[in-house]
């Protein structure tokens, strides 16, 4: 069984909820995915963070972390908006990637915010900003295909 199949198998486990909260944690073949849910009904989910560990990236370098961001941004294409890498930070080894262009409202910006870790973790956000405020955390409304995609697609790029 894949994750993606475990991941189908653990939302149909959970009841639909709205409101609250339920974190999915399932592992496979060294890939371990947590998804923080706060909504769930029969067609689509909200998540305030997706993040999945993979031990074969525990010791990857900054350019390989570089290409797989490159390789997600360039996978990720059913998202609200398309992402890109936007900061490379060789020190802590992280890639960052954002919506580009981000969601713009009236007065508030949205977007979906991407970290490629050393260590082997990939995690997907999604935060909103409103004029001379901080950014806050905006859960993520996504069908289950989608997040379903959203597994596999994180998989498919850690295991390489």
């Amino acid at each position: 069984m894949t994750l993606v199949e475990q991941t189908r198998e653990a939302l149909a486990a959970v009841p639909t909820f709205a409101g609250g909260g339920h974190a999915l944690s399932l592992e496979r073949d060294g890939l371990r995915l947590t998804c923080d849910l706060t909504a769930l009904d029969t067609l689509a989910c909200e998540f305030t963070r997706l993040a999945m560990r993979a031990d074969q990236l525990a010791t990857a370098s900054i350019e390989e972390l570089k290409r797989l961001s490159e390789t997600l941004a360039a996978r990720l294409t059913y998202l609200l908006e398309p992402i890109s890498p936007v900061e490379v930070d060789s020190q802590q080894c992280v890639v960052q990637l954002r919506s580009n262009p981000p969601r713009r409202d009236a007065d508030r910006t949205s977007y979906y915010e991407l970290l490629v870790r050393r260590g082997g973790e990939l995690s997907l956000c999604r935060w909103t900003k409103q004029a001379g405020d901080v950014r806050l955390s905006l859960p993520a409304q996504v069908t289950r295909e989608v997040l379903l995609r959203l597994v596999g697609d994180f998989a498919a790029v850690a295991v390489g």
